[in-house]
C-alpha cells in the first residue's frame, strides 16, 4: 500500500491507495503535525498494513519535514514529494513551474489520465482554482477566484448587520431573508462565474466538448445544477499522487 498525503492549508488529507485505486483516505488538522500528534493518526490509519511507499503534495512548506520524519521513523521509508521536477502524466508549459501549487499539479495529473486532454479541473476549495491542461498533454496555467465561504466571511466580518451563514443550495432566485440573498449571491453567482469561465476556456482551447472535473468541498453542491461540469472527483489531488507515484516508480 502507498501512503498519500494532500497537505493543505487547514487539513492534512490522507488517503492510502494499491496500484488501481484510491482504496481509503481521512482528514486531520495540519496543525496536529506541529503539535506532535499526526504521527500517531497516520498509523492508526495504516494499521497493519504494508507500507511500500509515500507521496505528498504540501503547500505548507514548514509542515513537510514533520511528514517525511514521520514516514522514515515509522516504516523506514523516503517520501517521494510531487514537484515540477518528480511530476509524471502531464508536461508543463508554464513560465514559473516552481510557482505552480502542487496540488494543482495532482490535480492535472489525475484528470488528465481518467478525461483525456484538454482537460479543465475546478478545485472549490479556500479558493476557487482552474486549472487548464491543453491538448498536447500540458499544464498552461488556470484562474483563481476567491473561494464561496471566503467571500461570505469577508461579508459577515466587514459588515455589521451581515450574518455568517452556513453555505447550502438556496430555495430561491430571490432571497427572502439576509441569509437567504447571502446564499443565491454565493451558490448562484459562483454558478455564473464558473459557467462563464468555462465558456472563455471551451472558446481558448477550441474544445467545445471540453471535460471539467469539480473536485474541493463544495464541488457536489455546485455541479449540481451545473450542467458544464463533466463530473466531481473528491479525491482527485490523492488520486493524482497515486500516479505519480506509479508513473516514477515505472520510470525506474
Amino acid at each position: 500500500m502507498i501512503l498519500l498525503f494532500d497537505i493543505g492549508n487547514t487539513h492534512t488529507h490522507v488517503g492510502l491507495a494499491n496500484e488501481k485505486r484510491v482504496v481509503t483516505k481521512t482528514d486531520m488538522p495540519t496543525h496536529d503535525w506541529f503539535a506532535g500528534k499526526a504521527g500517531r493518526s497516520v498509523a492508526k490509519i495504516a494499521g497493519a498494513k504494508k507500507i511500500t511507499g509515500a507521496v505528498l503534495c504540501s503547500v505548507v512548506p514548514r509542515a513537510t519535514p514533520f511528514v517525511r520524519k514521520t514516514v522514515r521513523v515509522v516504516w523506514k521509508l523516503e517520501t517521494l514529494e510531487l514537484n515540477p521536477k518528480t511530476l509524471r502524466g502531464v508536461g508543463i508549459d508554464y513560465p514559473k513551474p516552481d510557482s505552480i501549487g502542487p496540488d494543482r499539479l495532482g490535480n492535472a495529473v489525475a484528470a488528465r489520465f481518467h478525461f483525456g486532454a484538454p482537460v479543465v479541473v475546478v478545485d472549490f476549495g479556500t479558493a476557487v482554482t482552474f486549472d487548464v491542461v491543453n491538448a498536447k498533454g500540458d499544464y498552461v496555467g488556470g484562474i483563481i477566484a476567491p473561494g464561496l465561504a471566503a467571500m461570505t466571511d469577508y461579508l459577515h466580518e466587514k459588515t455589521a448587520l451581515l450574518p455568517k451563514i452556513k453555505i447550502r443550495e438556496p430555495k430561491n432566485v430571490v432571497g427572502k431573508s439576509t441569509e437567504q440573498a447571502m446564499l443565491v449571491g454565493a451558490v448562484q453567482g459562483y454558478r455564473g462565474l464558473v459557467r462563464e469561465l468555462i465558456g472563455e476556456l471551451k472558446r481558448v482551447l477550441r474544445a467545445e466538448n471540453l471535460p471539467v472535473v469539480a473536485t474541493g468541498g463544495y464541488a457536489k453542491l455546485i455541479a449540481a445544477k451545473l450542467p458544464e461540469i463533466s463530473a466531481v472527483a473528491p479525491d482527485l489531488t490523492l488520486e493524482g499522487l497515486r500516479l505519480v507515484w506509479q508513473n516514477q516508480f515505472a520510470a525506474h
